[in-house]
């Protein structure tokens, strides 16, 4: 599996940069109203209310104010937003962390420059209620989206209980259809996250087995650029992360208002999306300055970000660990 994970990879790039065909799921575009001189931008993004604070810098006008006409583009499947950031279709993705590091293993250049927020109790792993431990995960079929945040977590957990993917039956999906699967009762464990864990326990199909509380620091959410884009427009970047400063400033002030908006932007209840953003640790400016750091003195995201490249590496995802340093641009953050 893990040989045709790499494989797959590779390929999938190489189609990508070559054009050779659209991703098979299209895009929802949130447009802005573009005026001139202002500098395009495309970002993909699966549904997740860490991503919220994007549609609230869009809605409220913090994109357009820094001369940026934005669009967001809501792709589920993993493998698809890939196909679209390599193919230069959009020019820059709203992922985990981990995945940034996938693509960049993958030579795909880019660059982090802002971190959305980090999993507390919001991403986990759904058993059914006879599996106690990680440990009696063995033997059981397990949905999850390999090569997503959701295998580098179940590979972590597997790991501190002594086991390995091998000693478990996966079942490729998306974490919302591994969600789904989990609560119709076809699989016996999925790794997914909010509305899913809430809705599997309020349903009593089964209880949350661990949590991203339960293992801190490996789950945080950022938005990555292609590198080619931050090169030929630095002060777009700069609006950018300037725009997504105000826009939590402005989720502070008005947190009712500001959930409304995100929510609608997701396409999902505000209560799902208050109750999910319960688990979650947002970042503003000063939470992006502390994490990223300085090249001098890097922040916590370069060790999440190297905890992850060598953790994928040991299990052969990927060929290569990129350098913290090479994904991560912490320039602009550090002039807000």
């Amino acid at each position: 599996m893990k040989k045709w994970i790499g494989a797959a990879l590779a390929l999938l790039l190489v189609v990508s940069l070559a054009g050779c065909g659209a991703a098979s799921q299209k895009p929802t575009q949130v447009d802005g109203d573009r005026a001139p001189g202002t500098t395009s931008l495309t970002i993909t993004l699966p549904t997740w209310t860490g991503y919220g604070p994007l549609f609230l810098a869009k809605d409220k006008g913090f994109f357009a104010k820094h001369g940026l006409d934005v669009k967001l583009t809501v792709v589920q499947g993993l493998a698809e937003r890939k196909q679209a950031l390599a193919g230069n279709q959009v020019q820059g993705m709203a992922t985990a962390q981990d995945v940034q590091v996938t693509l960049a293993a993958a030579g795909l250049p880019i660059k982090v420059v802002w971190a959305l927020d980090e999993s507390a109790g919001g991403d986990g792993i759904l058993a059914k209620d006879d599996i106690k431990s990680v440990a009696d995960l063995k033997g059981k079929t397990v949905a999850l989206e390999v090569g997503s945040t959701s295998h580098l977590f179940l590979l972590t957990a597997l790991q501190q209980a002594g086991l390995s993917d091998q000693d478990v039956k996966i079942a490729q999906m998306s974490a919302a259809d591994a969600g789904a699967a989990f609560v119709s009762g076809k699989v016996d464990a999925a790794v997914t996250w909010e509305p899913w864990l809430s809705k599997a326990v309020a349903q009593k199909k089964g209880h949350v087995l661990l949590s991203s509380q339960d293992l801190p620091g490996i789950i945080v959410d950022s938005v990555s650029l292609r590198s080619d884009f931050v090169a030929a427009h630095p002060e777009a970047v700069q609006g950018f992360v300037a725009a997504l400063a105000e826009a939590m400033d402005y989720y502070k002030a008005n947190p009712d208002e500001a959930a409304a908006l995100m929510a609608k932007g997701l396409g999902i209840e505000v209560k799902e999306f208050t109750d999910t953003a319960q688990g979650l640790h947002f970042f503003d400016a000063a939470g992006n300055k502390a994490f990223f750091g300085t090249p001098e003195k890097p922040g916590g995201l370069y060790a999440t970000t190297e905890k992850a490249a060598a953790f994928y590496k040991d299990q052969k995802l990927i060929d290569t660990a990129p350098q913290a340093a090479a994904v991560i641009d912490p320039t602009f953050v550090n002039k807000l």
